[in-house]
């Protein structure tokens, strides 16, 4: 249960006792810590960054708060707003302020505003809280009962209309926190979507907002909500199936991207040619784009991982597959690999991700050329034919890789 009026000097001094929040009071005073610190607070967690909001000048608080921790400073001019990354920590630091939208799905237009008016511009209750280092707290209506309540509202009827990024927050803070939404917010939710509210938005704004969802833990619930949304409202038809993302993540590697996997995962029914486009208008970065992308031709590398036998063969199927590809392959159910030698039959995505990738010959193509191979095409014949028998089992040693790969180099 949250905590009754009373002691919310406790909220104040758990917030003060921070290491990380000290040197906020002693060279910022003015400052309100607010947003996601104070509700974690509340709910008993310890907030990694804090959000500030200064009654004044952000940017000049800024500046001294980076001095003092011989921090970094970034500051974002349009917005009168600053980032001071120091100790390990994120300040985000912005002026109390008020804000209007020209149109839906429209950057905000800001002005100085006070702390109440910054309060009531945010997108849900419990994220309308802010603490002071001298002992105040404040908060827009139905906050603290929402908190209390784990339910996620809206502060007006045009929120998701203003703001559109809104409902993929929304799908973000009720899975991680595991809130429940209150049912008015839930319609408003519902008739954005059905409105086509999420394409007023730029799509960078959305996909930066969908790229914060992937990264947080209950991702897969959150997918599995966007991805029921009628209409394809983030511009395509997303289809998610929690089994086999969850399989998936089971043979995925620790070098491997959850974030990436998932979304490939709800885009495998899609043309892939559609989802370099959609990834694009997105703003995924290049590397980022092609394993969606590869993702999406998961059953088509699951078709052709079933036929292969030989580790060679398999080889030939996925190097140069992105690794969460070769995963959600394997998840679809690629054939087991034939056991040798009376061992346990293993899944080919497995095989592959566990132990032959890493394969590799004890010979380069220097040995080639000291034996006589000219330098050009003969070079990589001679090491491809090699790694297929090493792969195979048939070239264990230096040696019997070196005359594989002199014989096939001619």
């Amino acid at each position: 249960m949250i905590a009754p009026m009373a002691s919310f000097p406790d909220l104040v001094q758990r917030l003060c006792s921070l290491p990380y929040a000290a040197p906020v009071g002693a060279v910022v005073p003015h400052a309100w810590i607010v947003g996601g610190a104070v509700r974690d607070a509340l709910l008993g967690g310890v907030p990694e960054d804090l959000d500030l909001v200064v009654e004044g000048d952000a940017v000049e608080a800024a500046q001294k708060l980076a001095a003092a921790l011989d921090g970094e400073l970034t500051v974002h001019d349009r917005f009168g707003t600053a980032t001071v990354i120091g100790g390990g920590h994120v300040y985000d630091l912005a002026s109390a302020r008020a804000e209007t939208y020209a149109r839906p799905g429209a950057l905000p237009d800001v002005r100085p505003g006070t702390l109440e008016e910054d309060l009531l511009r945010r997108d849900f209750t419990v994220n309308a809280i802010a603490a002071s280092l001298d002992g105040r707290v404040a908060a827009a209506p139905h906050a603290f009962e929402d908190l209390d309540g784990r339910v996620l509202r809206v502060l007006h009827d045009a929120s998701f209309l203003d703001d559109p990024t809104r409902l993929l927050r929304l799908v973000r803070y009720a899975t991680r926190l595991r809130f429940g939404v209150e049912p008015g917010t839930e319609a408003l939710a519902r008739a954005a979507v059905a409105t086509g509210a999420l394409a007023t938005a730029t799509p960078t704004r959305v996909g930066g907002e969908l790229r914060l969802l992937l990264r947080e833990p209950s991702a897969a619930r959150a997918l599995a909500w966007v991805a029921a949304w009628e209409g394809a409202p983030l511009g395509i038809a997303l289809g998610f199936d929690a089994a086999v993302a969850e399989r998936a993540l089971t043979l995925l590697p620790p070098d491997g991207r959850r974030d990436l996997l998932l979304l490939g995962s709800a885009c495998r029914l899609v043309a892939a040619a559609s989802v370099k486009a959609w990834s694009d208008a997105l703003g995924f970065p290049g590397r980022e784009r092609d394993v969606v992308v590869a993702c999406a031709d998961a059953q088509g590398i699951e078709r052709r991982l079933a036929a292969a036998v030989r580790p060679s063969e398999i080889a030939a199927v996925v190097r140069g597959v992105a690794v969460e590809a070769v995963a959600l392959a394997g998840a679809l159910g690629a054939e087991p690999l034939a056991p040798a030698g009376g061992q346990r039959a293993e899944p080919v995505a497995r095989a592959w991700i566990d132990d032959l990738r890493h394969v590799t010959l004890a010979i380069d193509g220097d040995d080639l050329l000291a034996a006589g191979v000219p330098q050009g095409e003969a070079v990589g014949r001679g090491l491809a034919a090699a790694l297929r028998a090493r792969l195979d089992g048939d070239a264990p040693d230096r040696a019997t890789q070196l005359a594989i790969a002199l014989a096939a180099a001619p």
